[in-house]
């Protein structure tokens, strides 16, 4: 967000989630230094740690066609992921959406910022897995190791309830051997 705007903005603006997607939709995040963050909008990188707009990986992109879940997500949301790449290209048609918030918003106000990138479990359905997943393995050194897959970046707010929850997955698997 531009500098002269940012001072417009002092806390989160978040909007009603969509209960279908486990994703925040468009945001405003202030930030120490006194930037405002815009975004973010969600869409499927090309590359495991793909930052820049177009990162590339063929090895990661055949990983993905590969699975069978995906092609099954595509085509259940067809309409929503298009209106995300859309946005991603189009920052006038992103503005519409931040306008809702602050409508004295204009398109010279905003610019391209960093890029997040957000791991998402999805199962063989192409359901987005929106909860913690424990995997424990077999074996004699496996099946003491408690894997915690698919966990959300909550920060302070809920990490004492996420430890607790761990430690009782722990204690229940792994206490018992």
């Amino acid at each position: 967000m531009a500098p002269d705007k940012a001072k417009w903005i002092n806390g989160n603006i978040y909007p009603v989630p969509n209960p279908k997607f486990p994703f925040l939709g468009v945001h405003y995040t202030p930030r120490m230094n006194g930037d405002v963050w815009l975004g973010p909008n969600a869409v499927l990188c090309m590359k495991r740690e793909g930052y820049k707009l177009f990162d590339f990986d063929l090895k990661d992109c055949l990983d993905i066609a590969r699975f069978p879940g995906i092609y099954k997500l595509v085509l259940k949301n067809l309409g929503a992921g298009m209106g995300e790449l859309w946005r991603t290209f189009n920052l006038s048609a992103q503005l519409k959406d931040l306008q809702r918030f602050v409508p004295e918003l204009q398109r010279e106000d905003i610019m391209r910022g960093p890029a997040g990138v957000r791991a998402q479990a999805m199962d063989y359905s192409g359901a987005l897995v929106d909860d913690f997943i424990f995997d424990q393995g077999t074996g004699p050194l496996a099946s003491r190791m408690l894997h915690v897959r698919n966990a959300p970046s909550p920060a302070c707010t809920a990490s004492l309830a996420i430890a607790e929850m761990v430690g009782d997955e722990v204690d229940a698997k792994l206490l018992k051997l």
